[in-house]
């Protein structure tokens, strides 16, 4: 192939790359994070004795329509934010002080939505997708047999149904490429070395007679855990065996992964987790070994490497 011929190529793919990524530029969601724990997808409520759950639906005996949708949602169950921005409430729905009556709006992410029927953590201050938002209330004590539901409802009473659908990669091989594992570390960035040893995968242990099995993801004392992909929850792990400040993990398994996040005390040891969710907090790391790079021990359940799962995706340069 001619230099003339080769640099065409290398332009036309060039050309053609550049279009997909303003498509599908990274870390872009077109649709919003699962809203309600329990309920992966989003489904809608459908129709009970008390009306229907889909947006446009009638309401006050036919004069009025449904300007929300209503996404199922078990009393008491923990609700996530479906996208990240800035907070304000209380919203009030009611307006008349039930149990149900409390809820707040999210503006950001260019896009304004108010979530009815749950009780925040907060009112105000900033929030990232897949965070916990708070609480579903108990629908059932106002209305007793409908199928409980958060009220969703944009700002502009346009339709929400279709940014609830779950997120579809542009690019399906992305997937293998985990989120980010720590608050303050969105690149998933790996300890270096320290007085007490290197973070990377088979770094000596053990004064030479061992390597270690798994990766150092830097995060400091009391961060936020994320889930880095969806799947199961076991525990707890116990690495030291000691009961020591830092001595609890958790396990998730699922899409094709299984791995172990030590020295993290999680939300909760059995269930499921999507991807990017709060899993938990970062222990006291430097109550046990002062001076160290704090960070959370990320270990393949097969002891395999997981650093390139770790690298945000990231596109080598030619």
């Amino acid at each position: 192939m001619s230099a003339l011929s080769l640099i065409t190529l290398v332009s036309l793919v060039s050309t053609v790359f550049a279009k997909e990524w303003d498509a599908h530029p990274p870390q872009q969601h077109r649709h919003w994070a699962q809203i309600c724990h329990g309920n992966p997808t989003n489904k809608i409520r459908g129709c009970d004795k008390y009306g229907c759950g889909a947006y446009g639906a009638d309401r006050h005996s036919g004069k009025g329509k449904h300007v929300g949708v209503d996404v199922i949602c078990a009393d008491g169950a923990t609700v996530y934010a479906p996208f990240s921005g800035q907070l304000s409430g209380p919203i009030r729905f009611f307006h008349n002080g039930n149990a149900i009556d409390d809820g707040v709006q999210i503006t950001g992410s260019g896009y304004c939505v108010k979530l009815i029927c749950i009780h925040p953590i907060r009112y105000h201050g900033t929030i990232q997708r897949g965070q916990e938002l708070g609480r579903m209330l108990p629908m059932q004590r106002v209305f007793p047999g409908i199928v409980s539901h958060i009220h969703v409802e944009n700002c502009d009473r346009s339709d929400p149904t279709a940014l609830l659908k779950p997120d579809i990669l542009p690019f399906p091989q992305q997937d293998q490429y985990w989120a980010a594992v720590c608050s303050g570390n969105p690149t998933n960035e790996i300890r270096g070395c320290d007085r007490y040893g290197c973070g990377y995968y088979g770094a000596p242990r053990g004064n030479g007679k061992g390597k270690h099995v798994g990766v150092d993801v830097i995060c400091a004392d009391g961060a936020t855990v994320y889930a880095p992909f969806s799947g199961q929850l076991s525990g707890p792990i116990k690495f030291f065996h000691n009961g020591n400040a830092i001595d609890d993990g958790v396990q998730i398994k699922g899409r094709g992964f299984c791995v172990k996040l030590l020295c993290i005390h999680p939300i909760r040891y059995s269930g499921t987790i999507a991807k990017g969710q709060v899993l938990g907090r970062m222990l006291p790391m430097q109550r046990v070994f002062p001076g160290i790079t704090s960070h959370i021990h990320v270990e393949n359940c097969d002891r395999s490497d997981p650093t390139r799962n770790l690298e945000m995706g990231k596109r080598k340069r030619i």
